[in-house]
């Protein structure tokens, strides 16, 4: 793409200029996950410009390779290794197209950089800078270097599951994905999609009823992985557990649902649910007092956690009684909310083998039922493959209860720590020395691409790190400034250490 149109502004000043200046790059070209051709053809032009192999592979995976320095070719080969895609979250009110306009980060007075209204993509935008710093610097002493920057990482891994064995030619891998600096990660959850669907049988809007479309909003959202142990409010199932409460009581027990839909993305906490609702119209100033008390409700239980949940009468969309309008049937209204109420969001366990790190959790992330049927989504976590397996059956099992179908998808193994990694020794060596300070060996309970990498080259010797990031997979997502900084130093100490 033509530099004119990257605007750039906010990395003036900042260091190091190589990862920034490629940055501003990735925030002005859109990469949704499944629609990474125009970045990935950006980095094959400036790959080849100059003089760098490259090669894309069937499932879309970019690999550029980069000789040693000279005197420095019998040093080991190394991976640098990034997902080119990131999770595209909007507020509501936000005009913003990820298909189409750039991100525009801002510089706060504190020392990060954030996307205010949308998901900023340092997840895994400023890894995949790095590695391309790297990949220009001709001062930098290095062995072989591979960067491999694979797609679709954030809507089910599809990349990586889509690389071949035999790609790659080095055995040691930095993995650039992971968002807390000062800690190396060595391990991570694997995981699994199960996926439901249900086809309904629509019936008529009831004589005399109102519509109206009920909002909760304001939720923090967040990382369904890294953020699940903080139980943020999942705004699905917040708003399942009003409305099937509400349809009990004796004034409002007529309520009838149009629809109900919340969340964006399988991976990310759902920040906002919204349902269109019918009661009779003498019953919606009772429906409107009701929601007033539980939001209250809801502000006592969660506003510690989520200090913005709101609930209201959405009185900016105007819903009626259209003529031919319809429901969803009595009965299926009844399997969804009353399935949906009961389904588990959240921790499911902890690890007794890494202590303080999440070993099963599982993410309601997505919902949309209609008249004519409906779908959800749950993301399965866990550090013990059979963790995640028996949990997601746990959930095929009780949507079966009722007749629905789900099936399990997806799944993609967990990264088994080697505490014993001579290269993760050697990134431990290289931060003390740089930093003066001991770093940190951590399991992530979030799913990287390290997992299905190392099952496909046995034996490969993986590190990920990176700078700390905050909010990622929601809007407001934001990066310390200051720890790219350090990301970067670390990085090109360890390629010099491992050249020497």
């Amino acid at each position: 793409m033509s530099t004119a149109a990257i605007d750039d502004a906010f990395i003036q000043g900042l260091a190091p200029a190589a990862v920034w200046r490629h940055f501003a790059v990735l925030c002005a070209i859109p990469r949704p996950s499944k629609q990474e051709d125009a970045v990935r053809d950006h980095l094959c032009q400036w790959a080849e410009a100059r003089g760098l192999s490259t090669q894309v592979d069937a499932t879309g995976n970019l690999l550029v390779r980069k000789p040693a320095r000279p005197g420095h070719e019998h040093a080991p080969g190394i991976v640098l290794q990034g997902h080119l895609d990131m999770v595209c979250q909007k507020n509501s009110g936000s005009p913003h197209d990820f298909t189409r306009d750039p991100i525009r980060p801002v510089r706060r007075d504190d020392g990060w950089l954030q996307a205010p209204d949308t998901t900023l993509g340092a997840d895994n935008g400023l890894g995949v800078a790095m590695a391309l710093a790297v990949l220009e610097d001709d001062t930098l002493a290095h062995g072989p270097i591979e960067a491999l920057f694979t797609v679709d990482e954030e809507a089910g891994m599809g990349g990586a599951h889509g690389l071949l064995p035999g790609v790659l030619q080095g055995r040691l891998m930095l993995n650039l994905d992971t968002e807390e600096w000062g800690e190396f990660y060595l391990g991570c959850a694997g995981g699994a999609d199960v996926n439901v669907v249900r086809a309904g049988q629509p019936e008529p809007l009831p004589t005399g009823h109102a519509a109206h479309r009920i909002a909760l909003r304001g939720l923090r959202g967040g990382h369904s992985g890294v953020n699940i142990h903080e139980e943020r409010g999942n705004a699905i199932k917040l708003l399942v557990r009003v409305v099937q409460s509400l349809a009990q009581e004796g004034a409002l027990s007529s309520l009838r649902l149009c629809a109900l839909d919340g969340g964006t993305a399988r991976n990310a906490l759902p920040r906002e649910a919204f349902a269109i609702v019918s009661v009779p119209a003498a019953s919606s100033a009772t429906l409107r007092a009701r929601l007033g008390e539980w939001q209250t409700l809801l502000q006592r239980e969660l506003g510690a956690v989520e200090p913005g949940l709101s609930l209201t009468i959405d009185e900016s969309t105007a819903v009626g009684t259209p003529d031919g309008a319809q429901v969803i049937s009595a009965d299926d209204q009844a399997v969804w909310l009353r399935t949906l109420h009961a389904a588990p969001h959240g921790v499911h366990r902890m690890s007794h083998s890494v202590p303080g790190v999440v070993e099963t959790s599982n993410n309601l992330g997505m919902v949309e039922l209609k008249p004519t049927g409906g779908s959800c989504n749950f993301m399965v976590r866990s550090l013990l493959d059979s963790g995640a397996q028996a949990l997601a059956e746990q959930i095929v099992s009780l949507w079966a209860l009722s007749g629905t179908a789900a099936e399990i998808a997806g799944h993609y193994p967990g990264w088994t720590p080697n505490p014993a990694s001579p290269l993760l020794a050697t990134c431990q060596r290289v931060y003390q020395r740089e930093f003066k300070e001991d770093s940190h060996v951590q399991v992530i309970h979030a799913g990287l691409e390290c997992g299905i990498i190392a099952a496909k080259y046995p034996g490969m010797d993986i590190v990920s790190f990176g700078p700390t990031i905050r909010g990622a997979h929601a809007p407001g997502e934001s990066v310390e400034i200051a720890s790219v900084e350090r990301t970067w130093q670390l990085l090109t100490a360890i390629l010099t250490e491992l050249a020497a």
